[in-house]
């Protein structure tokens, strides 16, 4: 009951923060107030613009909203989701471009369960969409899952990538954003022990944490000090009664929050202040740059308690994946089988989150895989956000990689001539 409450407490002062820029707004706007210039009653008004627009956000899921794609035509066709296989946890989703032909190539966009939906990677989405048969990882908000449906650790996680890989098949190449990295190459193992024709053709890993321990920052110092029975009670709540998920313990997103602003304090009080000043000026519009970014930054989910926990524990503090020591079920996961999968791991020069050297580890884990199947970039400049959305990704690194899916493609066509060439060659 007690982590009930607590929970139930935070939501109340969200509401109550909303409420009372709702308020502002409305007695910043009174005709008694504004007949005359008074730009005490602006700022009011603006205040309560820009905080009940905050505080309303933290609650709510972003749509795709994803712009109509123009075709050789010079057409427009308008971009919807269909949802592929649909989970408890999760849902595999695929944008169906409206009337052209679905390109051959498959690609599965991993999105990170880090407390943000995966509408975070919407300029990734963007960039991809005209050239690929896209496909998403859409984690759900956790608060919403009913207790009933049970657990869902860094295991589950695993396993529910290996049955989206098997959905999108075989030919598809794979993408993993930040957090996802080290468990979709977990996945990918898997595969190679257990189905190895349902590998995928290629992997990128971007930003991951393959290896916490190859360059420190914030947080891998986090995940070495902190104690697990500290943390637990500290950051896991139960989910209040509003909430289809009551009682589910989670990590909630108000808390992990928090947490993104702290990392960056200043710079956030800086860009509210001058919202601020611009919403009392009548400058502000629905899409101008900060209510773009902060719309989707502030929309945040609840992770399920036990996936927290165990990334901390295993991924961060007992490394498993760094040590290819990672078991689902009961069975260690070895990454030295993956051997038919092209990888290629992206850094950036300026990532303060998951530091260049964390995940080019792959590559020396996949110590079964050719040499000619391994590659790495590191963007020059480019932080975390970098090198999946913005210049760096779109000028840069988007055009790598979709080079590396084709010479893949190529080289899949050459091994496959070759394994058919030898087994018309080999004596019967």
């Amino acid at each position: 009951m007690r982590m009930m409450a607590t929970y139930d407490l935070m939501e109340a002062g969200r509401i109550t923060q909303q409420w009372l820029g709702a308020a502002a707004q409305a007695i910043g706007t009174h005709p008694f107030l504004t007949m005359t210039p008074n730009p005490a009653a602006n700022w009011l008004r603006g205040w309560g613009e820009v905080t009940e627009r905050t505080f309303k956000r933290m609650s709510l899921k972003p749509e795709w909203g994803i712009l109509p794609l123009k075709d050789t035509d010079g057409l427009e066709r308008s971009v919807e989701t269909e949802i592929v296989t649909s989970r408890p946890f999760g849902d595999l989703l695929r944008f169906v471009v409206e009337g052209r032909e679905t390109p051959q190539r498959k690609v599965l966009l991993v999105a990170p369960m880090s407390g943000h939906y995966a509408t975070l990677l919407r300029a990734t989405v963007t960039s991809l969409l005209p050239d690929v048969d896209l496909y998403i990882t859409d984690w759900h908000n956790a608060r919403d899952i009913p207790v009933g449906a049970g657990k869902f650790d860094v295991e589950d996680y695993t396993l529910y990538l290996v049955d989206f890989i098997r959905e999108v098949g075989s030919e598809a190449h794979v993408i993993a954003v930040c957090q996802p990295a080290p468990l979709t190459l977990a996945a990918t193992a898997y595969l190679a022990q257990e189905d190895p024709t349902a590998q995928p053709l290629s992997l990128t890993l971007i930003g991951g944490p393959i290896d916490p321990s190859a360059a420190r920052t914030e947080v891998t110092d986090f995940g070495d000090k902190v104690d697990m029975r500290q943390l637990e009670k500290s950051m896991i709540q139960r989910v209040g009664n509003r909430h289809a998920g009551a009682g589910r313990e989670v990590y909630p997103g108000l808390m992990q929050l928090t947490s993104f602003v702290a990392m960056n304090a200043d710079k956030h009080a800086s860009a509210f202040r001058s919202q601020i000043a611009r919403a009392a000026a009548g400058e502000v519009t629905n899409c101008d740059k900060h209510n773009t970014f902060y719309d989707e930054y502030l929309s945040v989910m609840d992770m399920p308690a036990e996936f927290y926990l165990s990334t901390v524990d295993r991924i961060f503090k007992k490394g498993e994946i760094a040590r290819n020591a990672f078991t689902v079920a009961g069975k260690t996961i070895d990454i030295r089988q993956v051997s038919n999968v092209a990888i290629m791991t992206i850094e950036g020069e300026a990532d303060d989150i998951t530091a260049p050297g964390q995940c080019i580890a792959a590559l020396t884990l996949c110590s079964g895989l050719p040499a000619e199947k391994k590659f790495s970039h590191v963007e020059p400049g480019a932080g975390h956000y970098g090198i999946f959305a913005g210049s760096s990704w779109r000028n840069n690194i988007r055009p790598l990689v979709l080079t590396f899916m084709s010479q893949r493609e190529e080289s899949a066509k050459e091994e496959r001539k070759r394994s058919v060439s030898k087994k018309r060659k080999s004596p019967r």
